[in-house]
């Protein structure tokens, strides 16, 4: 018998009311490797309740007092980190090395909402009138939930509830049911570092769980990562249900080479920002635009020898460049549709369809890194997200011409260029049509306190992940207008005031 992965609620395992249940399958072999229990709406009912009444506890905690668990939290969750990697890599497919990277990104945000105390500060002005000072604060807006992709189970996480809990919410987390387990065990470690039960709450499930937490009237504000098709929905539900919503969506990241460029330079970060993860990043460079037919016929000659000598691995591999995709229907979506940009006339160069599974990883869901050459932007295999170790190379004729091909696609997540001249770099990051950019740097996920996210069909809200954005999101201003003068007067005034 499987082993069953619980709900995690009000501190503890929790198994709720419904008895549907999903297959948490070992990418490396195909094969299942746990049962996780998949929520109903009543199940949600049950957790918003518990949540509520947690939260109360939790925002009368002082910011400080707060920092202090996300702290110690910190401090356990590094002692656990090649645990919390093992197994994200056993569930998701990416390599041990990577699946550090994915924990230490979230925790980083974890560090930068530590700071709390100072970032909820509020405003003050004193004497605004006779007598009269005005001040603001910032207040957490009660119980919030997260729903995240499969693609981050530790980073996407802890970049929702950090800042959520650190401003005093309480959380409900809906990680993916494909691999649910790191985000249970980031529970576990919150729960262990002293966060009061309730205050974060983890609940498997598919759509039936996601739109009961949407129309759910004790939810306040919903923050989503996936597909963009997803994202619009969950958006428009939560608006409609009166919710803050923050949402990201796909992406189709470009990478501009001008003729200037190191060539080795772009190649190397193409093929780690096009193959790595398997390509099964929203910030993966799916699209190189090199600028003129000499430096695209020499980038390509080089992205194609770096493509055939990509390693496969095991995901428990130190030395794997790539391990396998996150599920059979993964595969079958990244063949697709690499079978269909060839019926589209793009020229394959290197096709990673078939390729033979490293020892060990037999029947794992693997394809190898493929290079598409000449593609055009009416083509599918450039319009789509593919999701997977897809690179299409899109020839610019001239800078003008790659800047046009990277504002014209619908997504507008991330963006990079590789050149020696200052600027076309300053004037390329000022006209770009994209929420994050990169100067020679292929994959521009932010520092922890700055803030991610995307535009055009990438995004959808006013307010992006992490950094400042965070505790914006997370909280509610109040202003409040104070008097405290001598000598009042008698009497009722029907006059507005003024500052006169």
């Amino acid at each position: 018998m499987s082993e069953v992965i619980d709900h995690f609620v009000s501190g503890k395992p929790w198994t709720g009311a419904s008895v549907r249940f999903s297959d948490v399958f070992d990418p490396n072999h195909g094969t299942v490797r746990s049962r996780v229990r998949l929520a109903g709406a009543g199940d949600v009912d049950d957790v918003v309740r518990t949540a509520v009444a947690a939260q109360r506890e939790w925002a009368a905690w002082n910011p400080q007092r707060r920092a202090r668990v996300l702290l110690r939290f910190l401090a356990l969750a590094n002692a656990h980190a090649d645990e919390l990697a093992a197994l994200l890599s056993s569930e998701h497919g990416k390599t041990l090395p990577d699946a550090r990277g994915d924990l230490q990104r979230g925790l980083e945000v974890v560090e930068f909402a530590a700071g709390a105390p100072h970032l909820l500060k509020g405003e003050y002005s004193t004497d605004a009138g006779p007598g009269i000072d005005v001040y603001s604060m910032r207040q957490p807006l009660g119980v919030v939930a997260a729903i995240t992709p499969f693609n981050f189970p530790a980073m996407i996480p802890l970049w929702k509830a950090a800042p959520a809990l650190a401003c005093g919410n309480a959380v409900i987390l809906k990680p993916s049911e494909r691999d649910p387990s790191v985000p249970v065990r980031i529970a576990e470690l919150f729960a262990e570092a002293g966060l009061p039960p309730g205050v974060l709450n983890v609940v498997h499930g598919d759509r039936e769980a996601v739109d009961a937490l949407l129309v759910h009237p004790d939810v306040a504000a919903v923050g989503f990562v996936g597909s963009t098709p997803i994202a619009r929905h969950v958006y428009a539900t939560a608006t409609a249900h009166g919710k803050r919503a923050q949402c990201f969506g796909g992406a189709k990241n470009h990478l501009v080479v001008l003729p200037d460029a190191d060539l080795d330079q772009a190649a190397d970060a193409l093929s780690g920002a096009a193959f790595g993860s398997a390509g099964q990043r929203c910030m993966a460079i799916s699209v190189a635009v090199p600028v003129g037919e000499e430096t695209a016929d020499r980038l390509v000659a080089k992205l194609a020898e770096r493509a055939r000598g990509l390693v496969l691995g095991r995901s428990d591999s130190e030395t794997a460049d790539l391990g396998p995709l996150v599920g059979a229907d993964a595969v079958d979506r990244v063949t697709g549709a690499i079978d269909a940009g060839v019926r589209e006339g793009a020229e394959l160069v290197v096709d990673g369809r078939g390729v033979p599974a490293p020892e060990g990883a037999e029947g794992g869901w693997f394809v190898g890194g493929t290079l598409f050459d000449r593609v055009t932007t009416d083509m599918g295999l450039y319009r789509d997200e593919i999701f997977g170790p897809v690179l299409s190379v899109v020839r610019a004729a001239d800078y003008a011409d790659a800047l046009r091909i990277a504002n014209s696609h619908e997504y507008g997540n991330g963006v990079a260029i590789f050149t020696r001249d200052g600027d076309a770099a300053r004037d390329f990051a000022a006209k770009v049509e994209t929420g994050m950019v990169g100067v020679n740097v292929p994959i521009p996920v932010p520092i922890a306190y700055h803030t991610f996210g995307g535009w055009k069909a990438s995004g959808f809200g006013d307010l992006n992940q992490h950094g400042p954005d965070a505790f914006r999101f997370y909280t509610r201003t109040k202003t409040v207008t104070s008097r405290w003068p001598s000598g009042i007067k008698d009497g009722a005034s029907f006059v507005i005031p003024t500052m006169s």
